[in-house]
């Protein structure tokens, strides 16, 4: 299970991943590759949960392995 993480940080590993934004758009902002868009939470003081990251990663179909190696 990944650990906690910054936003700064989050940010960056997607973009690693290949994912474009982050791109404002309603309440949260998201990132894009190809057809997949994935929301991400807003910037905000502390870190995000390994909890909501984990949720994050799963909808971005990308494994705790993949995740790590970025």
């Amino acid at each position: 299970m990944p650990k906690n993480i910054s936003w700064r940080k989050l940010v960056q590993k997607f973009r690693n991943l290949g994912f474009d934004g982050p791109y404002s758009g309603g309440r949260h902002l998201f990132m894009v590759k190809e057809g997949l868009k994935v929301h991400i939470p807003n910037p905000h003081e502390g870190d995000i949960s390994k909890h909501l990251l984990s949720e994050i990663l799963r909808q971005a179909s990308i494994s705790t392995s993949e995740w790590n190696k970025a």
